[in-house]
């Protein structure tokens, strides 16, 4: 059974969580952050909650390898580049992960997977079997083969998605903006937004680009418009930055919190 999550200090007792985490958190130079985001899973991991990770960052950690200056505007070339970096990507996870004796495994969706409802089925089969198994599934856009009809367009609204799927009782989107902001929190008068309610359509927000990194495809807007379909489906979502997620998963005050929609038992997933 499921349990409604209604505020951050609560965040230590949510039986499943589902957290996201952008490529510019976990490419580059800040690939540098992947142990501290594995100690703060595992401390979940330790104390009985499942984890499921929605982890962007294959394209980007993929460039180097393919001598690449900039992430590659065409398809082919982002397909390449994902099936090197996925494979690096997943090897830096589980290199950090052994530290705790903890087993990652790889699932990777396109958004026909979740349209299709027997893959649907599937996908949802394999995500329960992994977590009973304590397995830390590591979930990310199968970029390999996604065609741009197909593809979900950012790892935000697969994390809302896949929190949909297995019914989390969180689901955690970490960036490098520690909270949504009035406006870009660099700009003059920027206001830090502590709560969403969930009739709050949050007109009052000026949203800037997708970030100063160029690696990501998503920003503030595409994490409000998946914190909002996470949220309205009975999972409340936590807004906050990657250095800040051991804080955040023990229930501190802090990011932007939204509240989840009451939702019956019966119609969430589990």
């Amino acid at each position: 059974m499921s349990r409604q999550i209604t505020s951050r200090s609560q965040i230590p007792t949510a039986r499943r969580i589902v957290v996201k985490v952008g490529s510019s958190s976990v490419s580059g130079a800040n690939a540098s952050q992947i142990p501290l985001l594995v100690d703060a899973l595992a401390a979940a991991h330790e104390r009985g909650a499942e984890v499921i990770l929605v982890s962007s960052g294959a394209i980007a950690t993929g460039m180097p390898y393919l001598k690449l200056d900039g992430r590659p505007s065409d398809l082919a070339t982002q397909q390449a580049a994902a099936a090197v970096g996925q494979n690096v990507l997943i090897f830096r996870y589980q290199e950090s992960l052994d530290r705790y004796r903890i087993v990652a495994g790889q699932v990777l969706l396109t958004a026909g997977d979740l349209e299709n409802p027997g893959h649907r089925s599937n996908a949802q089969q394999a995500m329960e079997r992994l977590l009973a198994l304590r397995i830390l599934p590591i979930v990310n856009e199968n970029d390999t083969v996604a065609t741009h009809e197909i593809r979900f367009g950012d790892n935000d609204r697969l994390a809302a998605l896949v929190a949909q799927l297995v019914g989390a009782d969180l689901l955690l989107l970490l960036s490098d903006v520690d909270a949504l902001y009035t406006r870009p929190p660099e700009d003059p008068g920027a206001e830090r937004i502590d709560e969403v309610a969930v009739d709050d359509v949050l007109d009052r927000v000026e949203f800037g680009g997708i970030g100063s990194t160029g690696v990501g495809t998503g920003g503030a807007r595409t994490k409000v418009a998946a914190a909002k379909l996470a949220s309205s489906s009975g999972t409340p979502v936590l807004l906050t930055s990657t250095h800040l997620i051991g804080e955040a998963l023990a229930g501190q005050q802090l990011g932007t919190w939204f509240a989840a929609e009451n939702v019956p038992s019966t119609a969430r997933t589990r």
